[in-house]
C-alpha cells in the first residue's frame, strides 16, 4: 500500500519536475528594434523571500550569464562603460513554498455482470499533502530613458535539492532560454 502511494507522489512529483510554465507581457506600443544596447539595474538580482539560504553569489553569477548569453543572442550588446544603455535589466529569483494534495483509492468492488457477478471489497480513499518549494526567475527590461517596464518574462520550475553545481547552472540556463524566447515581442 504505502509502496503504491510512495509511486503516485513519485509520479506526480516527476511531471511537476519536467514543466517549467513560462509567463511573458510587454509594452505593446514599444519599438523594440530600437533597442540594441542594455546594462544591469543594480541590484541586478534580487531575491524573495530574502533568505541567506537562497542568496548566492554563485547563483548570482550563473543568472547574470545566462541573462547576457540570451540577450547577446537576440542582438543586445553590453552598454559600453559609462554609456548609456537602450534597456536595463533587473531580475528576480522567487521561491514559494507550494503544497499539493494526492490522493490514492485503494479497495473497491471489481468484475461486472458478465464476470459472473461483482466482488472484492470496501473501498477507501487516502489523500497525503506533499510539500516542495518552486523557483521563479523573472527577467524585467526597463527602458533606458523612462525607466518605464517594456518586457517581462518568467519561468517557473519545482526546485531539486539535491543538485550539483553543473545541473544548477543547466537549470538556470534553460529557465532563462525558454523564458527569453518570446523576445523581442513579434
Amino acid at each position: 500500500m504505502f509502496r503504491r502511494l510512495a509511486l503516485v507522489i513519485f509520479a506526480v512529483l516527476l511531471s511537476a519536475c519536467e514543466t517549467t510554465r513560462v509567463n511573458h507581457d510587454f509594452d505593446a506600443s514599444r519599438d523594440f528594434a530600437g533597442y540594441r544596447s542594455w546594462s544591469w539595474k543594480e541590484p541586478a538580482l534580487q531575491y524573495r523571500p530574502d533568505d541567506p539560504r537562497i542568496k548566492s553569489d554563485l547563483t548570482e553569477q550563473r543568472i547574470r550569464q545566462a541573462v547576457g548569453e540570451q540577450l547577446d543572442q537576440r542582438g543586445l550588446r553590453p552598454a559600453v562603460a559609462g554609456g548609456k544603455a537602450d534597456v536595463k535589466v533587473q531580475a528576480y529569483l522567487i521561491v514559494d513554498n507550494r503544497q499539493q494534495q494526492v490522493s490514492t483509492n485503494y479497495g473497491g468492488g471489481w468484475g461486472g455482470p458478465w464476470h459472473g457477478g461483482f466482488w472484492g471489497g470496501p473501498g477507501y480513499t487516502e489523500t497525503r499533502s506533499v510539500d516542495y518549494q518552486v523557483a521563479t526567475i523573472q527577467i524585467d527590461l526597463l527602458d533606458g530613458k523612462d525607466g518605464k517596464l517594456v518586457w517581462r518574462g518568467s519561468a517557473e520550475q519545482m526546485v531539486n535539492d539535491g543538485s550539483t553545481p553543473a545541473e544548477r547552472s543547466a537549470a538556470i540556463n534553460q529557465a532563462v532560454a525558454k523564458l527569453m524566447t518570446a523576445y523581442p515581442p513579434k
